[in-house]
Formats: C-alpha cells, sequence, structure tokens
C-alpha cells in the first residue's frame, strides 16, 4: 500500500470520528476522536474471527506509519509552535518561576517517585522490572501534554494565575523531559555505570535545554524581523511554516532541544510580532491558520493513538499492571507538585489547592507513547510500552473527561 493511499484512509477516517464525535459524543475533539478510535479498533479486533482480513487491513495501515518518527520528526513541532503562539508572554512571564520549577525540577522528581513506587510496586506483585528501565519510564511519563489540556482548561474558566501555570509548565517540560529519558537510555543500555562521564551527561542536558531556549529565541527574532518588514498575510504564513519545519529540524541537527526552541519562538512570534505590533490585519489570518494546524495536527495523532491498540501486546496482567501504573503516575504526580508548592511558597504565591488541580490537569499524551515505543527491544520494551499505552489511555479519557468537574468542585 503506498503512502499516498495510506495517508488517506487516515485521513477519512479522522473525518469520520471527528463528524461522529461533533453529532454524537460532543466531547473535546481530541478525547472523542481517540475514544471513538479505540471503539473502532476493539470492534474490529472483536470481528477479526469472522473476518480476518479486516484486522490484517488495519494493522498495516498503522504498521506502515513510524508513531515515533511522525510525532517527535513532524507533529510535535507544529503542535507545541501552535500551542505556544497563543500563548500570552505577560501571563506567563508572570508566572515564570513557577512554570521553570515544576517543568524542570518537576520533571526529575517525578521521574525518581514514579520509578521508585512502581519498582516496589511490580517487586510486591510478583513481575519485577530493573530499577533503571522503571526510573526509564518515569521519564517518558512524567511530562505533561499541553494539547490535550489547553482545549478543557479554555473552556472552564479557571482561574488565569493556574491556568498559565499549568500550560506554561506542559509547553516546556515536553523538551525537558525528552532530555531526562534519553539521558537515563544512555545508563540503560550501558548496563552499568562503566563508562559513563556523569560531567558530559549534564554538560549535554544542559546544553540540550540551553541550546534549545537560546536557538529558538534566534529564529524567533529573525522570523520576527522578517515578518516585520511585510504585510502579506500569504507570506507571513508561509514564513512560519518554513520556519517551524526548517528551524525544528535544524535544532536536531545541531543538538539542541526542538520542542524547547518551538515553544520559545512560538512565544516570540505570537507576541512580539502579532501582539506588540498590532498586525490586525495579518493576525487574524495567522492565527487562524495555526488554530487548524493544531486541529488537523491533534485529531490525526489521537486518532493514530487509538488505532494502535491492535499492534500493542497486551496480557491480562499487563492490563492489571496498566491500572497500577496510572495510580502510581498519579500519586507521583502529587507528591512531585506538592512537595515544590511546599519549598516554594516561602517565596511565591499559590493558588489554593494548587497541587489536587495540577495533579488531575496533568495529562499524558502522544509523547509518552512515542518515547515507549522507541525503547530497545531489551529495554523491557514488551512490559513498558503497554502499560505506558493504558497509562495514557486512562489520563486522557478518565482525568480529561472529568477535569471541568474537579476544578469546578475545588474552587468552590
Amino acid at each position: 500500500m503506498d503512502l499516498f493511499t495510506i495517508i488517506s484512509i487516515l485521513m477519512v477516517l479522522v473525518s469520520i470520528f471527528a463528524y461522529l464525535n461533533s453529532r454524537f459524543l460532543k466531547l473535546q475533539t481530541t478525547i472523542g476522536t481517540m475514544i471513538i478510535s479505540i471503539l473502532f479498533s476493539l470492534g474490529v479486533l472483536g470481528l477479526s474471527k469472522l473476518f480476518p482480513d479486516l484486522i490484517k487491513f488495519e494493522k498495516d495501515i498503522v504498521g506502515t506509519i513510524d508513531f515515533k518518527k511522525l510525532l517527535m520528526e513532524g507533529l510535535l513541532s507544529f503542535m507545541l509552535f501552535a500551542g505556544a503562539i497563543h500563548v500570552n508572554f505577560n501571563e506567563l512571564k508572570s508566572q515564570k518561576w513557577k512554570i521553570v520549577a515544576f517543568s524542570s525540577f518537576g520533571v526529575l522528581l517525578s521521574t525518581a517517585l514514579v520509578g521508585g513506587i512502581f519498582f516496589w510496586v511490580l517487586e510486591r506483585i510478583g513481575m519485577p522490572l530493573p530499577l533503571m528501565h522503571c526510573l526509564l519510564f518515569g521519564a517518558l511519563i512524567s511530562p505533561t501534554d499541553p494539547i490535550s489540556v489547553m482545549g478543557i482548561l479554555k473552556k472552564i474558566g479557571i482561574k488565569k494565575s493556574m491556568e498559565t501555570t499549568i500550560v506554561g509548565e506542559s509547553l516546556f517540560n515536553d523538551g525537558v523531559g525528552v532530555v531526562v529519558f534519553l539521558t537515563l537510555l544512555q545508563f540503560a543500555n550501558a548496563g552499568n555505570l562503566d563508562g559513563i562521564d556523569p560531567i558530559g551527561i549534564t554538560k549535554n542536558f544542559l546544553i540540550e535545554i540551553g541550546g534549545g531556549l537560546l536557538f529558538g529565541y534566534v529564529l524567533g527574532r529573525v522570523t520576527h524581523r522578517a515578518i516585520s518588514k511585510i504585510n502579506s498575510y500569504e507570506t507571513e504564513v508561509l514564513i512560519t511554516l518554513g520556519m517551524v519545519m526548517g528551524g525544528y529540524a535544524l535544532a536536531g541537527k545541531v543538538g539542541v532541544s526542538g520542542p524547547i526552541s518551538m515553544v520559545v519562538a512560538g512565544l516570540i512570534i505570537g507576541n512580539k510580532t502579532y501582539r506588540q505590533e498590532k498586525k490586525e490585519n495579518t493576525l487574524d489570518y495567522v492565527d487562524k491558520f495555526w488554530e487548524l494546524i493544531d486541529i488537523l495536527s491533534n485529531a490525526v495523532l489521537f486518532v493514530l493513538i487509538g488505532l494502535e491498540i491492535v499492534l500493542i501486546p497486551f496480557t491480562g496482567q499487563l492490563l492489571i499492571v496498566g491500572v497500577l501504573a496510572a495510580f502510581v503516575v498519579v500519586l507521583s504526580r502529587f507528591l512531585s507538585v506538592g512537595a515544590l508548592v511546599v519549598l516554594l511558597k516561602k517565596w511565591l504565591p499559590f493558588d489554593a489547592k494548587t497541587s489536587l488541580i495540577m495533579t488531575w490537569g496533568g495529562l499524558r499524551g502522544g509523547i509518552s507513547i512515542a518515547m515507549a515505543l522507541s525503547l530497545p527491544k531489551e529495554v523491557s520494551w514488551d512490559n513498558i510500552v503497554p502499560i505506558t499505552y493504558l497509562v495514557v489511555i486512562f489520563s486522557i479519557i478518565v482525568q480529561g473527561l472529568t477535569l471541568e468537574k474537579v476544578i469546578v468542585r475545588l474552587t468552590k
């Protein structure tokens, strides 16, 4: 099956699922399309004995698409830029220290807590995994998903400072999470501490993060300069599109964080180019274009998450472990956020119930699945991938569907 046919089939499914959600479920688009996609895959699995060609057809479609490559080298750049370009920088700046703390130290603390508690739980139920593998799971599941949560928070009308903190954290912690994951993967591949250079790893960590911030700033400033010289929405859309695609690819080549670069560039262009300079005549066109790109990218991603179920090696035991892992992740999120709130409240003001709201609002998404799929087979791939998949599904469906009610209840 050629690539164009596969893309065509995928887009037909995306449009059908989006229609069914809008017509019947009426849920937030990403959540609704993913639920329908999962039900579709379960239906195909149920009919596989009667129509074996049906399951083969879906596996051919999904198996041809490299989920990790599609997300990490394609969709992620569009989604992060599209998310950042609509964020008010002044509001983000007012919560900057909280965002820095939660997106960096929060990821590190969550990684350690998830890994440690998960290791202990697996030991208790007689399904032990190496501690380093559990820490890898902690690293890939700790970043929260900006895409899932932004659409929900816009509808709720939560206090602005809280919304900004949650959105800001989720925009930046993807890049930090990827760096932590890749660092731990070096340890896991080595099998022991011999040959590991802590100073070199720390240096690479700082270069990835710091370099991503600097590269994104330069990229945003250069693009801003170019756009400020013209007044043509068609050209401006093309410039931003070229910047995202070329900038993300170049960031990977020079060894800095592409996700962080896209967030910084998006903040600069969204605020300095289109809000400070009051380019109302082209702002609406650029905003609408990136809003549509955001919707399309998310729809494709979450439908693929649902379709991927036919390729994941689930067992009854792993289903139970996946449910336990979901509770471990929520508990670790609560402990890591709560610890930072306690440590920082002497210097920074926090809204009431911050720990609870940020815990339940910390949804996981496609980046966790992509990192899990990138694991080598010898690093407990057959266990970590299905467990990650189940945690993400739990997060998006259970937390996502109840987030509005939980926030309303907590903020009464």
